[in-house]
């Protein structure tokens, strides 16, 4: 799998050392070094930092997930999301509406709490510049823009970043023949 995003990315980005992939249910950080992978980060044992737990949220606060980007590009001030599973999350989540906390503000502190996951992974890989996103969740504007104020960079984002895994296999197979 490692290779497969790897060979995908590198097709399209023929310059990247590294890339970060959130996908649904894993999210995984991987250096590349003259396009071959020397080290990963892969967190694939809590749905915290992926898809699934932007997916729980939005369900848990009965809004639809492709509005959390808008929402978290307009509102300025964010609630700190302090449960780093997803469980205890959308438990605190029900508890912060319950509260009357501005759903705006809950949605900015969900994307930041991914960032802050996925930049803890990058920054334990290695931040090489240039960087790709990829996975699902690279179209979710609110976390690719989180992800580049914490990592303080620019991230390239393939046109259909949910199939550079499946890209790269191709190439892989491809070569096999």
């Amino acid at each position: 799998e490692i290779s497969c995003h790897a060979r995908g990315v590198i097709s399209l980005f023929p310059d990247l050392n590294t890339v970060i992939d959130i996908g649904g249910q894993d999210s995984k950080v991987i250096k590349l070094k003259d396009g071959k992978p020397i080290d990963f980060l892969m967190n694939d044992k809590c749905a915290a930092g992926t898809g699934r737990f932007l997916e729980v949220m939005a369900r848990a606060m009965e809004i639809n997930l492709e509005q959390f980007a808008p929402i978290f590009i307009k509102t300025n001030d964010k609630v700190n999301i302090t449960s780093t599973c997803t469980v205890f999350a959308e438990s605190e989540i029900v508890s912060l509406i319950g509260q009357g906390i501005d759903k705006n503000k809950i949605i900015k502190g969900l994307i930041y709490s991914i960032a802050d996951r996925i930049t803890s992974m990058v920054e334990r890989v290695g931040l090489d510049e240039p960087v790709c996103m990829t996975g699902g969740v690279a179209k979710n504007l609110g976390v690719v823009k989180a992800l580049e104020e914490n990592l303080e960079i620019k991230i390239n984002i393939p046109d259909e970043p949910q199939v550079t895994g499946a890209l790269g296999a191709a190439y892989l197979a491809q070569n096999l023949h």
